[in-house]
């Protein structure tokens, strides 16, 4: 890639106060990223949702070309790797959620094609029951042949141990940071990180020398969820940024798992909670996982026993009835066309999965598995 278009690539995503959608729109309107700091203030304010505001400051702060400069020679003295929005190799899944960053940077190698990608989060006051958990699913992930990308946030707790529980059974892993790349937080996990460069890599979207933020955290969470196709909730508190993580991978449609834990423990309140309002699926082992997302590699393995005929209730064939209509159907599609709360609906669901009538896709969609 040329070092100038590069300059600007970097730059875009400097303005002060303007974000990745406001970025992408004005890129798109304008026609190209350099276009972005050629642009007349008359010509952006036609932009729509570019008013005054936004069109003073990005002509008052074209010089951050200057900055962007910097980051280039900063990345090649470090061997750091960068993907635009636009660019081929921009992870697919990342791609399809509005507030992506513009660009990333990352240190190691990202071969995401035709790979699939879990996301697991959680309290950084694991407990050893919270840890057997992890380690145990990824163990099984790598056992049973997905050999997944495991993402995570390189912080304290659930995070770590599902790092090093992937680099223990040579599956590549992704660590999202929440400051820039000059950097390792935190610095026991140094070792670690450099594992994970030779096993996937290390991203993060804040240039060299950012401010280290709390709120960064928060940002990075976003990339945690867009990453992956599911997201997995292992130990979290009533409050914490996992649950943060599961709110936003909800937003983007993306699955959202949770491992259960008894309602006594300080750590398994907010899993508790996301299954109890329908926010994640529960889960116990690797087996659901597969199951859940139509991922099983061995069909025979894990079909579903299906009976020649099926007892059903009055409100299960109703259901039944919705899904025939169509091949599948998302939950808010079925809770609409039978004036159902969403709560009713899922436990319904439920059961008919128990029962082997229904399976649940990924992106929260339903469909019958057998003729009734």
């Amino acid at each position: 890639m040329s070092n100038n278009i590069l300059k600007y690539k970097i730059a875009i995503g400097l303005f002060p106060g303007i974000g990745p959608v406001t970025a992408k729109n004005i890129i798109a309107y304008t026609g190209s990223v350099e276009g972005v700091f050629t642009e007349k203030k008359t010509a952006l304010m036609k932009i729509p949702g570019i008013g005054e505001t936004t069109a003073n400051q990005i002509i008052a702060n074209r010089n951050v070309l200057e900055i962007a400069e910097k980051e280039i020679h900063f990345i090649e003295k470090n061997n750091i790797k960068t993907s635009f929005f636009l660019d081929q190799d921009y992870p697919y899944l990342l791609k399809q959620i509005p507030d992506a960053p513009i660009l990333f940077y990352y240190k190691g190698r990202m071969n995401l094609e035709n790979r699939k990608i879990i996301s697991i989060v959680g309290t950084r006051n694991a407990t050893a029951g919270g840890r057997a958990n992890v380690e145990k699913l990824v163990t099984d992930m790598a056992s049973s042949g997905l050999n997944p990308i495991i993402v995570s946030g390189l912080a304290f707790g659930i995070d770590i141990c599902a790092h090093k529980a992937a680099l223990k059974n040579n599956l590549d892993t992704f660590a999202v940071l929440g400051h820039s790349l000059d950097r390792i937080y935190p610095q026991v996990h140094t070792a670690t990180a450099r594992e994970i460069e030779e096993r996937g890599a290390l991203i993060s979207e804040f240039t060299s020398h950012s401010t280290f933020d709390r709120q960064n955290f928060l940002r990075r969470n976003r990339i945690i969820a867009g990453l992956a196709h599911a997201i997995i909730v292992a130990e979290s508190g009533e409050k914490g940024g996992s649950l943060v993580t599961a709110d936003i991978a909800n937003s983007y449609n993306r699955e959202v798992f949770a491992f259960p834990g008894r309602i006594s423990d300080k750590y398994s309140v907010g899993c508790n909670r996301l299954i109890k309002s329908n926010k994640a699926a529960l889960i116990e082992n690797s087996s659901d996982v597969e199951y859940l997302l139509g991922w099983e590699q061995n069909s025979a393995k894990r079909s579903v026993q299906t009976q020649l005929f099926v007892d059903l209730n009055e409100d299960e064939t109703k259901i039944s009835e919705v899904l025939k209509q169509e091949k599948n159907q998302t939950i808010d599609v079925i809770c609409q066309k039978l004036n159902m709360t969403q709560g009713k609906v899922s436990a319904l669901l439920l059961e008919l999965e128990f029962k082997g009538v229904v399976r649940n896709l990924p992106g929260k969609i339903f469909e019958l598995t057998t003729n009734i």
